[in-house]
Parts: structure tokens; sequence; C-alpha cells
């Protein structure tokens, strides 16, 4: 690798001005660079095709950077870079770095669990199986991961009745030895027992070479081999022993029909998929030896940086590839920006050709979708616990009123969204988080009236909202100040005191939230002073990059990346969003349902929603005969004839 070394001079002031190279001295080649802050360490690790339009590009136009990248350029105090021969080489030198530098604004993989493997310590004189967790050591062979532990001891219990090797800790081995007899698993038949001399070092050596070979996926030869020994002993009349390999080979299937068969018994890859928010992305990995998912894994990611799926997928094969095994096929849910670069170095380090590809079509597919449900159950899990930590909420609600400057933390937290398909079946909705934890009983959703886009819809569903609290305080009393009871001596206040529930609306929140920008959240603040209302704090959050917007100021907030008050804003925000989404797709559903209906003179809500209840469906009912519709009551046979010409297209 030829290298070429050039420091940008380090400034005293922290500023991107401060310490831009000089026009012309960087290199129009590829490379690797590293961002360094005012203490020497390295907080970025880049590369680049070319690193002079890359590094370029960091101080052309400071303010259209994305608000990540320049906290990073803020942070930063100087810049400097290594110049490679080929993209291959960049790659390698990127991830040295990344691992030994370990920079803070770098995508970084971290599992979202301690995943248990099934371990044969090969480099003892008397291999042992048993579950291990965490680093892998030298002269160990690894099996899975497994989601469970208890899935490898099913696993074990079967196959040792054919391989049965030592599962023992070094204490119990010595002291067997030393006492000359062997634990309970030696009588049952489970273990050789070496360790009394049953079977010499070479002789369990070999057994558990076998036991490797099998899991390894060598499977096929193993049973086939059983069951000729089986044919053997019964044709020599051994039944005692026939039946033994019987009973062999049934716990060999037993154990082949816990890992599920998914792919040709040739295939040997890794499919990969990705599930991310703007904040997050999570990882999962199923492991197919010999057409067998033979384990999985998952990783869960803080994306610092803003990055594309193709990136976070070239990030992490470079992570996790570094040092572990490569199969012959690495499907992932979308190329990396140089595949021919991240394919090469793959080969590289495997020593053998190593296919990297989008699935489009068959069983792989399939198994694809299936990666990436698990991806999505795996960020939303990692979510749950996160959100439900005491103290994290307790943080997240501070940091949220830090930065609205707010007076109290916003213990009650509503979020407003709006939904519809170009301007038609417009919807919105509130949801309601108290003490950072969903509240559903409280979320409410709006048929929007407006039509003149998503700044009138918020000002029209913040006025509804608003106008039925100050109606509700006003029945209970709570608008005049010395009103206590109300007429039947009963407290005033937002629960009903005839079913004990809450009043709708009754409850004020301390924040509301709107899914948008400056727009939508001074939209918003117009509606609550019309109204009067000057105790409910508002901003906004557009989504693009997680910018909070107050209704009077010109330039949004922007909270750290890492901050747990944006990650439960964005939480609560993608939450009314899911809420809309839903409440849009059920009004337009049934407007597609009932517009066939509408051809039908005289056909009014009441009888198309009876016509809908009896037959399920409008495909349904065309298929229904003029009897039939007559059945329904209120229909006569005149409408039921006009029913069945209009859907059916006669007399058009």
């Amino acid at each position: 690798m030829r290298l070429s070394v050039r420091r940008a001079r380090l400034l005293s002031v922290p500023s991107p001005l401060s310490f831009r190279p000089r026009s012309g001295s960087i290199p129009d080649s590829p490379g690797v660079y590293r961002f360094r802050d005012a203490h020497r360490r390295v907080i970025y690790v880049g590369k680049a095709k070319s690193l002079r339009q890359r590094l370029n590009s960091y101080f052309a136009d400071f303010a259209g950077l994305h608000p990540r990248t320049q906290t990073m350029l803020t942070t930063a105090a100087d810049v400097d870079w290594t110049v490679v021969g080929t993209e291959v080489e960049a790659l390698q030198l990127e991830y040295s770095w990344i691992k030994e530098f370990d920079p803070r604004f770098n995508v970084k993989y971290r599992d979202d669990k301690s995943y248990p493997y099934l371990a044969v310590t090969m480099g003892e004189d008397f291999p042992r199986v048993q579950v291990m967790r965490g680093a892998k050591r030298k002269g160990t062979r690894y099996f899975g991961p497994y989601s469970h532990a208890w899935a490898i001891r099913e696993t074990v219990d079967l196959l040792l009745r054919v391989f049965p090797v030592r599962t023992c800790s070094g204490g119990v081995f010595k002291r067997a030895g030393q006492i000359g007899r062997p634990c309970l698993l030696g009588y049952i038949d489970k273990c050789s027992a070496p360790c009394v001399g049953r079977v010499t070092p070479e002789q369990h050596r070999e057994l558990a070479e076998d036991f490797c070979d099998f899991m390894a996926g060598n499977t096929t030869r193993w049973i086939k081999r059983l069951e000729q020994d089986m044919r053997d002993a019964a044709a020599e009349q051994e039944y005692e022993r026939a039946a033994r390999l019987r009973d062999d080979i049934q716990a060999l299937q037993r154990a082949l029909e816990k890992q599920a068969v998914v792919l040709g018994d040739a295939t040997d890859a890794d499919v990969i998929a990705l599930a991310e928010d703007p904040l997050e992305a999570a990882v999962q990995v199923f492991y197919v030896r010999g057409g067998r998912i033979r384990g999985q894994r998952g990783w869960v990611v803080d994306k610092v940086e803003e990055t594309t799926p193709g990136e976070l997928v070239e990030h992490f094969l470079l992570q996790i590839y570094a040092e572990g095994e490569i199969p012959r096929e690495v499907l992932v849910p979308e190329l990396p920006p140089e595949p021919e670069a991240v394919a090469e170095l793959l080969c590289e380090q495997r020593g053998a050709r190593v296919e990297l590809r989008v699935p489009q079509r068959g069983d792989k597919k399939s198994l694809m979708e299936t990666v990436e449900r698990n991806a999505k159950e795996s960020l939303a899990q990692h979510k749950i616990r996160r959100s439900s930590d005491l103290t994290t909420r307790s943080k997240a609600l501070q940091e949220i009123a830090d930065a609205l400057d707010l007076d109290q933390a916003p213990l009650r937290i509503e979020c407003y969204d709006v939904s519809h398909l170009q301007g038609e079946n417009v919807v919105a909705s509130m949801v309601v988080f108290e003490d950072g934890l969903a509240r559903k009983s409280e979320y409410r959703r709006f048929a929007v009236k407006t039509k003149e886009g998503d700044v009138a819809s918020i000002y029209e569903v913040i006025k509804r909202r608003f106008r039925r609290y100050l109606e509700e305080r006003s029945n209970t009393g709570e608008l005049t100040p010395e009103a206590g009871e109300d007429e039947d001596g009963v407290a005033a206040g937002p629960i009903d005191p005839e079913t004990g529930r809450p009043r709708k609306f009754a409850y004020p929140p301390n924040l509301v939230v709107v899914d948008g920008a400056g727009p939508q959240a001074a939209a918003a603040q117009r509606a609550l002073d019309e109204l009067g209302v000057d105790d409910v704090a508002v901003c906004g959050l557009a989504k693009r990059l997680e910018e909070v917007w107050l209704p009077t100021d010109d330039q949004p907030v922007i909270m750290p990346r890492s901050s747990e008050g944006l990650y439960l804003l964005q939480r609560v925000r993608d939450e009314a969003h899911r809420f809309a989404i839903t409440y849009h797709r059920a009004k337009r559903s049934k407007s597609v349902k009932e517009s066939a209906l509408d051809a039908v003179p005289g056909l009014g809500p009441a009888r198309k929603q009876a016509l809908l209840k009896r037959f399920g469906s409008v495909k349904k009912l065309k298929e229904a005969t003029v009897a039939e519709i007559r059945e329904v009551p209120g229909i006569g046979e005149a409408t039921a004839e006009m029913i069945v010409s209009r859907l059916k297209g006669e007399g058009q």
C-alpha cells in the first residue's frame, strides 16, 4: 500500500474555517481521512474515491450540511488524510482506523443481547461441548449463534446419544479421573467417559470431530451410515443393537427438525436485513448452512451520522466480517455504494469467492422478508425497553423542558399528525404520552373538514380539540374561580361522576407537538391564541432532519443527536403518524366500498351499510341475486333490481 500523509495545521479555535486545508492542497485520489478534536482524539473516520471532492464538501457550504455533520465539524479542530492506491485499500484502512480509534461520530454496531453459541473446545486434550457467550477463543469451534441457550441444550442432549463427547467442566473431569468413577452421563451412555479411560484421547477427539462435522451440515452421510449399520445388525439378528441404532437415527432426525430447511442443501449464506428510523437502525442476520437456518443474531446501531441503507450495509459488512466466518454468499437488502470493492475485500479475507447480492425472487427473497420482519420486531422491542426505563424517561422529559425553555417537565404530551391521499379522506390523529409512556385510552382521531393543506388541517384540529377542552371546563364550573362543586354537590373536575372515567378532552397537555416544521407549529399556536389558551407550550418536529421548531422562531432548536429528549419526541411523533395512517386507511377502504353503491339512486347511508353488513363486500354483493338482496331489511324488489342492474353494468 503506497501511503502519503499530510496534516492540516491545528488552530486553537474549533471552527471549520479555522482548520480548513489550503485550496489545492488536498490530493484528488482515493484515501481515508480523520477528523480530530482539540484534544487530538479521532472523532470521525471516512473514506473517499476523491479526497479533494469529499473534504471540500465539508467546508464549501456549512449551512447546507446535515445538523449531525455540522455538530461533528464544530467539535473537530483538525483533519488529516492518507492517500491509498485502490478503493479496497481504502476500505481496509478505514476499518482498521475505526477499530483502533473508536470514533464517536462513526456508526458502531452493538449486540442487542448476548447470544449463546454451541462451542466445541478442540484446543483441549479432551474436547468439551458447552454453551459459550462473549468473545471467541482460539482453538474452539463455534456453531450458531442461537436465540436461546435452552435451544442449544436440547440439540446437544439429542446428539450426545450418537456422539458421546465430554460436556463436564474441568473440575468435574479431574475429580472423576481421581476417584475412577464417571459422572451420571457416563453411566447412561451420553458420555464416552474419557476421564476413566473408557476411550483413548484419539478416539474421543474423533468423536468430537464427528460431532463438529454433523453440526457443520454433513448430516446426510451420518444418517445413511447409521441406517446401513441398523440393517446390517438386523440381518445378523443383533436386534438390541439394531434398536439402539434406530433410536440414534430418530435422535439425529429430531435434532435436524429443530433447524428449518429453507434453501437447497448446498446453500451456505448469511441473510442480512435492516429496519431503521432517523435515529437508530436494527440489523438481523440469519445464518444458513447446508440449506438450514443454523442461527440468528441481531444488532442495534445509533445513526450518529446521516447514512443510507447501502452505507449501513457497508459499515456492517466491514465490522462484522473483519474477524468472523464469511460464507460463500451474502444476501443484503441493498448493495453498498461500492459493491465491487466490498466484495473483493470479503474475497481476500475468506480466501475464496464471495457473492454479494440482493435477492430478487424465490425462496431467498422470501427468507429476506422473514429476516426483515425480525429486524423490525427487534427495533420495536429495543424502543420499548429503552422507553420503559424510569430514569431514562425522567431524563428525556427534563431535556425537552430545557430545550424548549419550559417551566417544568412536560408530563403530558399530545402529538397531532394529518394523513391524506392527494387531499382526499383527510384525517388527523391525537396521541397522548403521560410521564413518557403512551396512554392509548386517551388517543383521539378527527375527520378533517378543511381541504386547504396540512397547515390549515392542523389549525382546525387544534382549535376543535381545545374548544372541547374549554367546553368541558365550562360544564364543570372550572372557569369560575370560586366554583368547587356542581349543583348536586359533586366536586367539579375532569372525572365524570356518573361513569368514573375522565371526560373526553378534559385534561390539558403541558406540550403540544405537531408533525411538521415552523408553519405547522405557528398554526397550532394561532389556534390556541384565538381560544385564549396560554398555558400550553407548542412545538413542531420536522421528520427530515429531526429539527424541533418553535412557533415564533425562524431557526429550529437542534437537540443533541444522542438526546433522550429527542428520542422521546420522535417516538411520540411516530406513534401519531401510525395512528393517523391507520385511521386514514380504514376511512379510505370504507369510501372505496361505498363508492360502487353511490350509483344506485335512492340508496341512502343506512341501507348501504345494511347491504355491506349482510354481504361483507361489494364484490359479493355483485354476485348476489335479486331474491337474496331483497332479504336485506328495507330493500324492496325495485331497489334490488336497480342494485343488480347498476353493479353488473346493465342498463348503462
